[in-house]
């Protein structure tokens, strides 16, 4: 304790200031501080005198359950405020006179391991602990004081808890007391931890709260765990555990998984194949009516009897199979099934899952032709080898491109190799080409049977062979050019030849074919002129009113071979008008009509001159201009084209690509200076080759036997000889007799050898 007097003295230390001339502090005034040694003058005391303390019959040893307070009035953190404290006596001494042990520095009252051991020995009322406080630490002088402690010993309450059950989304006040704890000795506080971390706390009662509502699909269970400890968080006991189980409800709705990527399911697969496999995951409790899940096919939706769906749903599994009803390849299907839990039974939730299906193709289809027959198609016999006969087209129904692919081949009628196919696997098309020089003598025809067959294997029920097409290809004969003796004819003739007078023959060159030849005029505009078709004698068909001595006519002469109406040819024909002669000239008879024309099917560039003169010269209108119209019908207009070609004739064409090959007969109005007359123009329409020419049957060569007659002669060669063999036999059969009817003697011997 410091003296009075020693306090003033410290409050009147001169200060003393040092300056210098100017004025300036060097050395200001300074406190001076003096230290008071201390000196232990002063006695701890305890801050009671009888203390009161419960222990609890569950208490660890070694952990505090009280705490001393005492207190020392010298100098803090010096020796003579250093305080210990010691247990002078217990009382009373059963059944262990060291029940206890008091920390020395801090005064902390615990259970000691002996006590431990012989405290459900010990007696229920209290012991009294008689405690020394003393200063100067372990020093064994030093002031001391005591105090007196009272323990009560207490059953222990610090028992198990049993498992509480919590529903979840519960709504109720929060925090929600659940559980109540209880340590039964003092001086307590109590910690709470939770494993999982959850909505839990304890409160210094003891007693236990949820603080919010709880998720069981986030956590099912907790495990609580609630300490009992001192004041400075020494644990009394093990802790108490307690289980928390939160009770489900019907609060989640079955999640469909995320919808994948196609199922590929192969066309023609048999019913019961199986698609897919929903597997759903209800959150909810497992095992329980809220986790039940059951399924329905929601589209397509199953047909009445369900035999002929394409889809079949195992309600219980989820399982997707396919039925009866057949599928097409490329079909895109989405699968719509509806999940619902609780059973199925009224109040469950759903979710709608989808499933894309696709239908895969499979090489179930053969490869076809376009065209199973293909028209006779004719080629002149001096054609190209490489030149393309036709095209043929195949197609095929199967969608994926590797089953496209196709493979063709000339089945039939290809013998010597004289045609071939040209293709691209993936193409379709097919190219016929010649190979080989034709010869019309050898084959005048090819028929030829061209298959396609698929590169993939056929799959399937009875895919069948390949397709086949069949071509025909005419071989045409191919002529010498027709010529005419001229080029072109010139002939002079007076104007008042009469009609039928003889005016020129056309021939044909010096070496003349064996076919005969048929002439026509082709522009014979004024009518004057006729030609005998089969001779080619030029006369006059009527007199050549209007023709002027000096004038020159010119007409065009046709020529072709009977036989073959498309080898042609043409000449040129004036006529110089004279001057009449003095005496007449004789009348011959009138000349056959004009020949019918022809015309190639498909449309050529080929076409009729129509004159518009009448053949009445009597009636006859002048020389032009002419007007030419087809006539009304509506079908003539439809297959004919006419056009003018000057002021007195006009070219007839055919209007169609196709017109029926036969003979028509044209109707051509012709005007002129308000006169009208109608033309019948007959036309022949025929069939034409690949030279735009008419093509025509061949008939039977003369001299050349037909089928039936070579017949004929094997049959009487054949009947001849057997007539001779049978008289062969019946004279050796008839000497053999007589040789053998005849006597011994007279058979004549035969030489020897």
């Amino acid at each position: 304790m410091v003296p009075a007097w020693l306090w003033l003295l410290c409050l009147f230390v001169p200060q003393v200031t040092l300056e210098t001339e100017d004025g300036r502090v060097l050395w200001g005034p300074q406190p001076v501080l003096v230290h008071v040694k201390d000196e232990n003058d002063q006695v701890p005391h305890f801050s009671q005198a009888i203390y009161t303390a419960q222990l609890s019959r569950g208490t660890r040893p070694g952990t505090p359950f009280f705490f001393l307070e005492a207190s020392d009035g010298d100098e803090p953190g010096t020796a003579n405020s250093d305080l210990r404290f010691h247990i002078l006596n217990q009382a009373p001494a059963q059944p262990s006179p060291d029940m206890f042990q008091l920390e020395p520095q801090l005064g902390a009252l615990a259970l000691s391991p002996k006590g431990s051991i012989s405290l459900d020995q010990a007696l229920e009322g209290p012991y009294q602990l008689l405690v020394q406080v003393k200063d100067m630490g372990d020093q064994v002088s030093g002031h001391q004081a005591t105090a007196t402690i009272d323990v009560s010993i207490v059953e222990n309450t610090w028992v198990p808890l049993d498992p509480i059950h919590l529903a979840e989304n519960c709504q109720v006040p929060y925090p929600h007391h659940i559980a109540q704890v209880h340590w039964s000795g003092g001086n307590v506080r109590y910690h709470l931890e939770s494993q999982p971390p959850g909505p839990f706390e304890v409160d210094t009662e003891g007693k236990l709260y949820v603080t919010r509502e709880l998720d069981r699909e986030a956590q099912a269970e907790y495990l609580l765990q609630v300490w009992a400890q001192n004041t400075r968080g020494e644990d009394y006991a093990d802790p108490l555990e307690l289980h928390v189980v939160v009770i489900d409800e019907n609060d989640n709705a079955p999640v469909c998984p995320p919808r994948g990527p196609p199922v590929n399911i192969p066309e023609l697969s048999p019913p019961g194949t199986m698609v897919a496999r929903l597997s759903v995951e209800d959150v909810d409790a497992p095992g329980s009516p809220n986790s039940h899940v059951v399924y329905r096919l929601l589209s397509p939706e199953p047909e009445e009897g369900a035999e002929r769906s394409a889809f079949k749903l195992d309600s219980t599994s989820g399982s997707v199979t396919l039925g009866a009803a057949p599928l097409q390849a490329g079909q895109n299907i989405l699968l719509q099934v509806l999940a619902i839990d609780l059973g199925g039974t009224e109040g469950g939730l759903s979710s709608t899952c989808e499933i894309a299906v696709t239908i895969t193709d499979i090489n179930d289809h053969a490869p076809e032709f376009t065209a199973s027959q293909i028209a006779p198609i004719s080629i002149p016999e001096d054609t190209e080898p490489g030149t393309l006969v036709t095209t043929l087209m195949a197609t095929d129904a199967d969608l994926e491109p590797t089953f496209r692919l196709m493979d063709f081949a000339i089945e039939e009628g290809n013998i010597e190799g004289t045609f071939g196919l040209d293709w691209e696997p993936d193409s379709g098309h097919v190219q016929l080409r010649l190979l080989k020089n034709l010869s019309y003598e050898a084959a005048p025809s090819h028929k030829l049977v061209v298959v396609v067959r698929s590169l993939a294997e056929l799959v399937g029920p009875g895919p069948g062979p390949g397709a086949t097409a069949t071509v025909t290809v005419l071989v045409e004969r191919v002529l010498p050019p027709l010529k005419l003796d001229q080029e072109n004819y010139e002939v002079s003739v007076p104007v008042s030849a009469p009609a039928g007078s003889l005016l020129l023959t056309i021939q044909p060159a010096a070496d003349p074919m064996s076919s005969p030849l048929r002439f026509s005029l082709v522009n014979d505009s004024e009518g004057w002129l006729d030609i005998k078709e089969a001779s080619g004698e030029v006369h006059t068909a009527r007199p050549l009113q209007g023709a002027q001595p000096g004038d020159m006519y010119t007409v065009l002469v046709a020529a072709q071979v009977a036989d073959e109406p498309t080898l042609s040819t043409s000449a040129t024909l004036m006529i110089h008008f004279l001057k009449a002669p003095s005496a007449p000239t004789p009348t011959l008879a009138p000349l056959a009509p004009v020949p019918t024309r022809h015309l190639c099917t498909p449309r050529q560039d080929h076409g009729v001159v129509v004159s518009g003169l009448r053949e009445d010269p009597d009636l006859a209108g002048g020389h032009g201009p002419y007007s030419f119209a087809l006539g009304p019908n509506p079908t003539v207009q439809r297959d004919w084209r006419l056009r003018a070609l000057n002021g007195s004739h006009a070219y007839l064409t055919l209007g169609l690509h196709w017109v029926e090959p036969r003979e028509h007969v044209v109707p051509v109005v012709v005007s002129h200076d308000a006169q009208m007359w109608q033309i019948l123009v007959r036309v022949i329409v025929c069939r034409c080759n690949v030279e735009g020419q008419c093509m025509r049957k061949v008939g039977r060569m003369k001299g050349m036997p037909t089928k039936l007659s070579a017949v004929g002669i094997l049959v009487g060669t054949l009947i001849a000889i057997g007539i001779f063999l049978i008289l062969i036999f019946t004279h050796l059969t008839l000497a053999r007799k007589k040789d053998l009817d005849q006597p011994a003697d007279s058979v004549p011997l035969k030489a020897a050898v």
